[in-house]
């Protein structure tokens, strides 16, 4: 069954380097572009298979060899390149499973992270700005842009709430394994006595949703319009700039100040919307395939306790995985690789486990 679907793509690889190569093509940019991309995406796939049959047929000449030959010296050199072989057909195998699972269809998509402040008042604000300083640095040491659609600080410096954009291929693939309770374990710089401190900050990661995939009617939203506040509630322009959504059939609302005209705040609002839409519906179709499955990592539960930030231990410890590192620095300056590498092996290895009981 594996080979035959690696088969299968191995002749829709040759499909596309004919069709690539045809001038006809090569004249529709659009077309052409759609074809490269899916060429890509299964190009791994052809290496892997390439390497597996390439080891198989040096397996059958070490085999014969070892059948064949009369030399014990050269009997038992072929004895080794025939358990070499063996293991690199079985590695080539594995990774031919994994690159087959299903891919989640939002991977490539980009993000809209909502970070919350949460139990810890001030010290929880602050600490959902260090979050959102984390994500930025990841951001930047990967190329990605960031962009920050909506935030409401607190007076030490901190967040009530920001939200903010993630742009460049893969980065809802990245950043997915982030939704769920982010909890510190510190003391509070408004702490005169040095006491440890547990606050927590929510984060959200929603995959980015065109216009096309999510529909809003006009007839189901209102929109609002107001002057920009600052710390305070203190005034900060003399034009109602502001604009809040509220999506009528949902309840959801969603409020932008951040630039200086409406229509930039409301296509900033939009965006966070349609996000929050998408999301729901994915969350009510994988709830319809199979509620026994929901407790699945990375699930984006957001009541979920995912990882703690522990200050005197230096320690990081990601709960689902049952990781920890002591280079608590080094992780909130955005070196976040090795939590997300070992989350996407883990779901790779659920998905594996889920495939062999169907």
């Amino acid at each position: 069954m594996l080979f035959d679907k690696v088969a299968a793509v191995e002749r829709r690889y040759d499909e596309l380097n004919q069709l690539l190569s045809d001038p006809n093509v090569a004249s529709d940019l659009g077309r052409m572009a759609t074809l490269a991309r899916a060429h890509s995406e299964i190009e791994e796939i052809v290496q892997v298979y390439q390497a597996y049959r390439a080891a198989q047929s040096e397996l059958a000449d070490a085999t014969r060899m070892v059948e064949e030959e009369s030399d014990p010296e050269m009997v038992e050199l072929a004895r080794g390149e025939v358990e070499r072989l063996r293991a690199e057909q079985e590695q080539r195998e594995a990774q031919l499973q994994r690159l087959l699972l299903p891919k989640d269809p939002n991977d490539d998509k980009n993000v809209i992270v909502e970070i919350r402040a949460g139990t810890g008042g001030d010290e929880a604000g602050l600490f959902a700005a260090d979050l959102l300083r984390m994500y930025a640095r990841w951001a930047e040491g990967h190329s990605y842009k960031t962009e920050i659609l909506s935030h409401h600080e607190t007076g030490l410096g901190g967040f009530k709430e920001v939200i903010f954009q993630v742009r460049g291929r893969g980065a809802y693939s990245q950043l997915k394994w982030e939704s769920g309770v982010h909890r510190v374990q510190r003391v509070p710089v408004t702490e005169a006595q040095g006491r440890i401190h547990t606050s927590t900050a929510t984060v959200a990661v929603l995959p980015e949703a065109d216009e096309v995939e999510v529909e809003v009617s006009p007839q189901d939203i209102r929109i609002d319009v107001f002057r920009a506040t600052g710390p305070g509630g203190q005034s900060v322009n003399t034009t109602d700039s502001a604009v809040r959504v509220t999506h009528l059939p949902t309840g959801i609302v969603i409020s932008c100040q951040d630039e200086k005209s409406q229509l930039q705040n409301k296509t900033k609002a939009m965006a966070i919307l349609r996000a929050r839409l998408y999301q729901m519906e994915q969350e009510r179709l994988a709830s319809e395939r199979s509620e026994a499955r929901r407790g699945q990592i990375g699930s984006g539960e957001r009541s979920e306790k995912i990882r703690t930030y522990n200050y005197p231990q230096n320690r990081v410890t990601d709960h689902r995985i049952g990781k920890t590192v002591y280079n608590l620095a080094a992780v909130l300056e955005g070196d976040l690789d090795e939590f997300i590498e070992e989350l996407a092996a883990s779901e790779q290895a659920e998905k594996l486990q889920v495939i062999d009981e169907d």
